[in-house]
């Protein structure tokens, strides 16, 4: 891999991250992207996910010992809808994500399970859709820094050195199961087109649309 960071380097180079997110996230050749609702759990469908009454936990049963440590859970879980609806708003809405941000600060690192494990936060969504205003608007709020979010604005250090700290994070999955890092770096528009160039000269991947089966005749 070319121009590899230390692992010595890589702590500096990702703090440096937070710093140079906002000015990133000035540039405005790149308009921000209108959300497809298919986009947000739905894994690719056509259709956005039918809401049931409400979402079903799994069942689950240890088949081991439980641990020694038990939660006393001192304080109330934030609300599931209340996190649900803030994870979809981060994908488009910069007002309506600070709202509930205003609301609920703690929401900046919540996470929702769209189903499977196919876990989401709010900035994964903002970053897999190109927004720049709300990844910097949830950054200054403490979100949680990720490869997939350096990838989009365009960080191409950051990403370097996360890539050298573990090279197998090429073939990382993001949201939804198919957001990888160079879908991130695509959607990031021309700021991150030259952290596309480095992960196609990683990883050679074809970004074409999958193209559209034939309609069966009847």
């Amino acid at each position: 891999m070319a121009d590899r960071i230390t692992r010595r380097a890589f702590p500096a180079v990702a703090a440096g991250l937070a710093a140079t997110a906002g000015a990133a996230a000035q540039d405005k050749k790149d308009p921000p992207k209108a959300i497809d609702p298919a986009l947000i759990g739905g894994a690719g469908k056509k259709d956005p996910p039918k809401q049931a009454a409400g979402p079903t936990e799994a069942p689950f049963e240890r088949d081991y010992p439980a641990p020694g440590f038990k939660p006393s859970w001192r304080k109330p879980q934030l609300n599931r809808l209340m996190v649900q609806d803030f994870v979809v708003f981060a994908h488009s809405d910069l007002a309506m994500t600070k709202k509930l941000l205003d609301k609920e600060p703690m929401l900046v690192t919540a996470v929702m399970d769209w189903g499977g494990g196919d876990w989401e936060s709010g900035l994964n969504g903002a970053a897999h859709m190109g927004r720049r205003d709300i990844v910097t608007e949830l950054l200054q709020r403490g979100a949680r820094i990720d490869i997939f979010c350096a990838a989009m604005l365009g960080q191409l250090d950051v990403v370097k050195a996360f890539l050298t700290l573990e090279p197998k994070l090429i073939d990382a999955k993001g949201p939804h199961g198919f957001f990888n890092l160079h879908r991130h770096a695509a959607a990031g528009g021309k700021a991150a087109e030259p952290v596309l160039e480095y992960l196609q000269s990683v990883k050679k991947l074809d970004l074409s649309p999958p193209k559209k089966e034939p309609a069966k005749k009847s």
